[in-house]
């Protein structure tokens, strides 16, 4: 089988290079929101909607054209995957996944793709990577590159940039280490809770460094826009942010790692964490109920992680061997699991699950991860129903693909 990994480094560039790092990712958002201003022209006019092939001719007529000569000092390479980037964003709009694409900030996830892997050069022994336009760039090397170089993709966080690359090489197909299976029930007051009466208690990333960002949030506000103090302070938001963000990532991958070496199959619930997490401050004929209250709960479950500790879940199950089953999660915490009774009687506080009609009692989020694993067993083996178009199972022609960080 192919794996595909990405491996994250932190780019020393020098001042020229920062400052065509720079150049290189404005021209890329001026090219995605240019094409994305003429694909709205064009639907104003009753015309066609401009193919990818179409936007890439537009694209050579703007680097040609004396209206904008700066456009052409960036990699062409990159601009054109700007432009195969507003493509999906159309094709996924299309299909109802996704929502009508929006014109690039400046400032917010800049960055540029090098696509072509004959242009980019890595050289280990000396940490550096040669890249098209921007010569050699020094990287910390905290980790060995494994595998053949595809891509990379240069990006600003928090005023630092980072290079990800992407390499593929072929693995022989792994063979589960352990026969185990086991049904996560995941939570607020419980981060994970194991079918087996094990569970993980939540990091809390958000909330614990909830008083600095808004201290650091505060500060930000009180700067006049756009000057040098404002950047400073801007700067120390989004270093808050990444830490939160990097703490909360930390946790996530020791335990899916713990989780995927320790079991064959995982079954978990298939939530919706976006429709979970939706505002309920409605509009001003249909105002919300109990707003504050959802907008805390709405805090909370994204500080979680559901959907990355999913995401982690299921490719390193994938690379030992194993099987992640997605279920329906309807009445997992309400249905007992000795007699299969189910009612909204059964579970009497947030913890405490008692079945009315045969007496079980026992922790509700023990409850529903025995629940969660009866229903992964069903979906594993006679193919029960789940309420998402998620894919269950691994199929095993396909490449698998991740992130990791060095």
């Amino acid at each position: 089988m192919q794996r595909l990994q990405a491996f994250k480094y932190e780019l020393i560039p020098t001042g020229e290079q920062l400052r065509n790092m720079r150049r290189f990712a404005g021209s890329c958002r001026f090219v995605f929101n240019k094409a994305l201003a003429l694909q709205k022209e064009n639907y104003g006019r009753g015309l066609k909607h401009l193919s990818y092939v179409e936007l890439a001719r537009e694209l050579t007529a703007w680097r040609h054209s004396t209206e904008d000569p700066w456009i052409k000092d960036a990699p062409c390479s990159s601009q054109q995957h700007a432009l195969k980037y507003l493509d999906q964003a159309y094709r996924r709009f299309f299909a109802k996944q996704a929502a009508y694409p929006k014109f690039k900030k400046k400032g917010a996830r800049e960055s540029f793709h090098y696509p072509n892997k004959a242009a980019i050069r890595l050289d280990q022994e000396h940490s550096r990577i040669l890249l098209p336009k921007l010569g050699w760039v020094r990287y910390r090397n905290s980790r060995a590159v494994i595998g053949e170089l595809r891509n990379a993709t240069v990006s600003l966080t928090a005023d630092k940039w980072f290079v990800s690359i992407q390499t593929a090489r072929d693995v022989e197909r792994p063979t589960p280490q352990s026969t185990s299976a086991v049904g996560i029930d995941v939570g607020i007051a419980r981060f994970a809770t194991m079918s087996d009466g094990t569970f993980l208690a939540p990091l809390h990333s958000l909330k614990r460094h909830q008083a600095k960002l808004r201290r650091a949030q505060h500060q930000l506000s009180r700067k006049t826009k756009f000057s040098r103090n404002w950047r400073k302070a801007k700067t120390r938001v989004q270093r808050i942010h990444v830490h939160i963000a990097n703490a909360r990532r930390d946790f996530l991958h020791k335990a899916t790692t713990t989780i995927s070496k320790n079991h064959a199959m995982v079954c978990i619930e298939d939530l919706k964490v976006g429709n979970m997490s939706r505002s309920s401050s409605g509009n001003a004929t249909r105002p919300g109920r109990c707003v504050r209250a959802k907008s805390g709960l709405n805090k909370a479950i994204l500080d979680q992680g559901w959907f990355e500790f999913r995401r982690q879940l299921e490719y390193k199950l994938a690379w030992n061997g194993g099987l992640l089953v997605a279920v329906s999660p309807a009445n997992t915490s309400s249905t007992c699991p000795a007699c299969s009774h189910v009612s909204t009687d059964n579970r009497k506080t947030q913890a405490e699950f008692s079945c009315v009609s045969c007496g079980h009692q026992d922790h509700a989020d023990i409850v529903g991860a025995l629940n969660v694993l009866a229903r992964g067993h069903r979906v594993a083996a006679c193919g029960e129903p789940v309420q998402s178009g998620h894919s269950t199972k691994q199929e095993p022609t396909e490449a698998i693909q991740a992130d990791s960080i060095g």
